[in-house]
């Protein structure tokens, strides 16, 4: 099927929606005169109004369509004069699709690549043409992949393929708009199925020009090139992701940030600390068996393609994609100054933002502990003197129960605030942070693994060892011992925060006016505790109040509403799960009611159970507490 063929088909099956609309709406209007010539006048107007809703949704949702306007362009430019042998790669790629290259080339700090025009008439006649690049592809694909990742970008330009893709998005658009706006009604339901066909059709679409794509990959740079960017695309995506959890998200949350200029400068020296981590997902089975939704085939089924196709003869570039920017450092600081919401966080850089981040960041798990020995110790502020006490009391089993921990250093399956699951893993956190707070030892940056903990005298400190002596009171003496050695007074370290923080949570799920204590709340619930935030009465607009919350950082939304920490419950009851009723005892001697009304929204359809599942992990309470109204 030609491309013009192709094209018709798709403003064709769109045209359709819009008669099936249409004769939905006239359907209803002659079923309305007929009711009511037939004697039955409520009926009349009831199909009169479904009609008139129809009507009123149709051209609503068109005219938003039409007014929508792409965003404007960002990410700084890369110039002819700036990066030559990147244009030139790209005007042979174009060259090779018959295609006309892009008028401009912008950075975007995604693992991403792609050609958009600024096209009119339902994507019909072109205009400005545009190519994205991400800075992280840069890093991680050699110059040959680059230009494979090229080659299948504008291969959806061959032969114009490319205003078949465009009139199908633009498609979805106005079927998804229309079908928002007559959410709920009987029109909107009839509607929705012709819009699953739709996409059942565009999906279908997508996938082949996927593939056609591929084959113009592989006559740019052979088969056994081609394959490796599909594969090294997926690794330096999952790469990506996890050079942004691990490292730039190290001390967002305490007001620190890598600087513009090491913002994507870590990543080609995590990429060359993991290679042969890398190495693994690079040779394991790929995103197996697809969906019939799905716009892109799987890559495994893509891979098995490309051996299909007629190979061709290439010496494959090696190099770095990034030599073919010789100002990349400088744009993609630029890139990460206009992208990163940076607000008023300290920007540092790699070696002197680690030590200060996972110094904060255990320091808070050290508290949660040191909160704990307070209380069972009966004194003021825990300290690490405090904690040794009790474990060599022989009170080390009763510590890990009030911390929901393993007393043994064996894995559980419900994960903590410490990220593991034994008294072991909480030591480690106490251990480190007293070390740090007295000046003995400091946080040091690797990027082969985690921070690494080491001595004024640059020694390597076994955490790990020095914990599981510490959870052993015939040892305990001994980490005494050692720590007093390496000038650490155990009296007066310890617990820095008195209350805890949500630094770190995340938002795991959302009830609406929810009665605490009789007064309504949104009830956010955390991996950590639960946000408490006055609400109307009405339930009306709940899930638009539970969406907005996620827009506000979990920790500042907790220093500006109630918080109330897990580890701040001593015992739960949950009288019923859906909708949640709840009483909660906790260590100060208060007691808050959870009550959810049958109506309430929900952040997501699981919420109530995992409230309930988070409740239910605390002992239950006595009956006379149990019968707090």
């Amino acid at each position: 099927m030609s491309t013009r063929t192709r094209a018709a088909v798709a403003v064709g099956t769109l045209i359709g929606f819009y008669l099936f609309a249409g004769a939905l709406v006239v359907g209803l209007g002659l079923l309305a005169v007929l009711a009511v010539r037939s004697g039955s006048g409520a009926n009349g107007v009831k199909l009169a109004a479904f009609a008139a809703l129809a009507l009123g949704g149709i051209v609503v949702a068109l005219w938003k369509v039409a007014r929508a306007r792409p965003a404007p362009p960002s990410g700084p430019l890369v110039l002819r004069s700036d990066a030559p042998a990147l244009w030139g790669v790209v005007d042979e790629v174009a060259a090779l699709a018959g295609t006309a290259g892009p008028d401009e080339i912008r950075l975007v700090p995604e693992v991403n690549a792609g050609v958009m025009e600024d096209a009119r008439l339902l994507g019909l006649v072109g205009g400005t043409r545009r190519m994205v690049l991400g800075v992280p592809l840069l890093h991680g694909l050699t110059v040959s992949q680059l230009r494979s990742v090229l080659a299948h970008e504008l291969g959806h330009y061959s032969h114009d393929d490319t205003r078949l893709s465009v009139v199908v998005h633009r498609g979805r658009e106005v079927i998804g708009a229309t079908v928002e706006q007559l959410s709920g009604s009987l029109p909107g339901w009839l509607l929705r199925q012709y819009g699953k066909l739709y996409l059942l059709v565009s999906a279908a679409t997508s996938r082949r020009q996927e593939l056609a794509a591929d084959a113009l990959s592989v006559r740019a740079v052979g088969r056994a090139t081609a394959q490796s960017a599909l594969r090294e695309v997926g690794v330096v995506d999952a790469a990506w992701d996890f050079y942004l959890g691990q490292y730039v998200s190290t001390g967002w949350d305490v007001g620190l940030a890598p600087s513009p200029a090491a913002f994507f400068g870590g990543f080609p020296q995590l990429l060359a600390a993991r290679h042969d981590e890398l190495g693994d997902l690079r040779t394991a089975s790929s995103d197996g068996r697809g969906s019939r939704w799905d716009s892109h085939p799987p890559t495994d089924e893509r891979l098995v393609a490309m051996d299909r196709l007629p190979d061709v003869a290439h010496v494959p570039d090696g190099r770095p994609a990034r030599v073919l920017v010789p100002r990349l450092d400088q744009l993609a600081a630029a890139l990460a100054d206009e992208t990163v919401a940076y607000e008023d966080r300290r920007r540092l850089d790699w070696p002197d933002l680690v030590p200060p981040a996972v110094a904060a960041d255990e320091q808070r798990r050290a508290d949660a502990v040191h909160r704990v020995v307070a209380r069972l110790a009966g004194v003021p502020r825990g300290s690490v003197g405090a904690l040794l006490d009790l474990v060599e009391q022989g009170r080390g089993v009763q510590l890990a129960r009030e911390l929901g921990l393993e007393p043994a250093p064996v894995h559980a399956p419900d994960a903590n605030a410490f990220g593991g699951a034994t008294l072991v893993d909480a030591l480690a956190s106490v251990l480190g942070a007293a070390l740090v707070a007295a000046g003995a030892a400091r946080w040091t940056l690797d990027w082969a693994g985690p921070a690494a903990l080491r001595t004024t005298a640059d020694e390597p400190v076994d955490l790990a060892a020095h914990a599981r002596r510490a959870a052993d009171p015939a040892q305990v003496a001994h980490v005494r011992a050692w720590l007093v050695d390496l000038g650490v007074d155990v009296e007066a370290v310890g617990q820095v925060a008195e209350r805890a923080t949500a630094h770190g949570a995340s938002v795991v799920a959302g009830l609406a006016t929810v009665a605490v204590d009789r007064a309504p709340h949104d009830v956010l619930v955390l991996d950590r505790g639960l946000v408490l935030v006055p609400c109307p009465k009405k339930p009306e607009g709940g899930k638009a109040r539970l969406a907005a919350y996620l827009d506000v950082p979990v920790h500042r939304l907790a220093e500006t509403h109630r918080y109330v920490a897990y580890e701040d419950v001593r015992a739960a009851t949950v009288r019923r799960a859906v909708p949640v009723h709840a009483v909660l005892a906790l260590h100060d001697g208060t007691t808050i009611v959870l009550k959810e009304r049958w109506t309430g929204d929900t952040l997501t359809k699981q919420s109530q159970e995992v409230l309930a599942g988070h409740l239910a992990s605390f002992a239950p309470l006595d009956e006379a507490a149990a019968r707090t109204p």
